[in-house]
């Protein structure tokens, strides 16, 4: 089994910490990670996929083990975040790699793509949405709100996606045994969310999260004219981003392959071998 090796790199002055694994001359594939957990999420695929792809998983910044500057020092946007993904890759010398998303990851994965097509060689999106199709109401109404409005009476509903609870929730709901997902997912989250000054980070995330939904017809124009391969794999039951979600993608992207699985938000901790099966299944199926 492929070593999976824990680095860090300076961009723009700060420290990205970042998972590698896999040979350094097999096809790349990049792995962008969710709120409100990091590369972590990743642990159990990275060796899964490492014996034929060079995998690298980064933290992005105020997650995981990447610096957190306050938001007094640095402006927490998605355009931000792409930025400093993106000088991280060039920094690594990746010219071309396959995309996995999954939340947050995906409009941070989707600018990538938009300012350097031609780098993409596929696209896999795990509960990640490009379209406005699968925003489920509930969840999502206090958050555009928020967008909207920032202030004391929009801000104590999405500050409460914070909480262990919340946090629990979005790790259990829609798994039909939750007792295959382990404790370790949300208190390993909410013990670096809870950080001093981190909540504020994340309410700016949540502020710019509206921004992201402008791309959209920008990203369906690229998966039409770029013709290239994507993968929507899904938690089917997921209540943040729902399996229409997924099934949007067919409508531009040519062949595009929808797989929802009987799970939820992070797929990953209950349907790791299907997942991985599926997306190496995939992968194997892209020119190289």
């Amino acid at each position: 089994m492929s070593s999976v090796h824990h680095r860090t790199a300076t961009v723009d002055g700060h420290e990205i910490f970042y998972r590698e694994a896999g040979p350094a001359d097999a096809p790349t594939i990049v792995l962008l990670h969710g709120f409100p957990t990091s590369s972590f999420m990743f642990r159990e695929l990275i060796p899964l996929l490492a014996g034929d792809y060079h995998v690298i998983a980064p933290d992005h910044l105020g997650f995981g083990h990447s610096d957190a500057p306050a938001v007094e020092d640095f402006t927490y946007t998605f355009d931000a975040l792409a930025d400093l993904t993106a000088g991280l890759l060039d920094q690594l010398g990746l010219d071309r790699y396959a995309l996995y998303v999954q939340d947050y990851g995906a409009p941070i994965g989707w600018r990538l793509a938009l300012r350097s097509p031609t780098r993409i060689s596929a696209l896999v999106t795990q509960n990640g949405n490009g379209y406005e199709d699968g925003f489920v109401e509930s969840f999502w109404n206090d958050l555009w709100a928020y967008g909207a409005d920032p202030g004391p009476r929009t801000e104590p509903a999405v500050r409460a996606a914070l909480s262990l609870d919340a946090i629990r929730w979005q790790y259990l709901h829609g798994v039909p045994d939750p007792s295959v997902v382990s404790p370790d997912t949300w208190t390993h989250d909410f013990a670096l969310v809870s950080r001093e000054g981190n909540d504020e980070v994340q309410l700016a995330l949540f502020r710019d999260y509206s921004n992201n939904r402008p791309l959209y017809p920008l990203l369906h124009e690229y998966l039409r004219t770029s013709r290239v391969p994507v993968l929507a794999v899904w938690g089917a039951n997921d209540e943040i981003f729902g399996p229409a979600g997924a099934r949007a993608f067919a409508r531009d992207a040519e062949d595009a392959e929808v797989r929802l699985v009987d799970g939820g938000h992070f797929l990953l901790e209950s349907h790791l071998e299907v997942v991985a099966g599926y997306v190496r299944d995939f992968l194997a199926r892209v020119p190289r």
